[in-house]
């Protein structure tokens, strides 16, 4: 959206503070890092907290996750640590796996933390 159509601001709204996860396709396949954070700077009434480690993998990985069934988990649950440390009521990725993973992870937790994908909070407010 930002490089092709030089557009970062949707008119997109959403209250409340959230951090953001990059997932590791985007980082590393895509090179897409800055892209995402701008696009949510411009979305009205959302406070955007960088979290710890954000570059660290979620622990899904396709078959990682069922072949390293307990790596997998602990990667979620370090993920999602930080993630509440920065007191965000939103955690936003492009990656539907790893939004997948994380909430099944802080569904199974009880912890008040709603994953999201950027292209619906992006969509939100219009």
């Amino acid at each position: 959206m930002i490089k092709v159509l030089g557009v970062d601001n949707v008119g997109a709204v959403l209250e409340g503070k959230a951090t953001y996860h990059d997932s590791c396709a985007g980082l590393r396949e895509c090179k897409i890092k800055e892209e995402p954070r701008k696009l949510l700077s411009k979305v009205k009434g959302l406070e955007l907290a960088e979290m710890e480690d954000v570059e660290t993998c979620c622990g899904f990985g396709g078959s990682f996750a069922v072949k390293f069934e307990s790596i997998s988990i602990a990667m979620a649950d370090q993920k999602v640590s930080h993630a509440l440390e920065t007191g965000a009521k939103y955690l936003i990725s492009t990656d539907l796996s790893c939004l997948m993973h994380l909430d099944g992870y802080i569904k199974n937790k009880g912890y008040n933390l709603q994953t999201l994908h950027i292209a619906d909070v992006l969509a939100n407010g219009w």
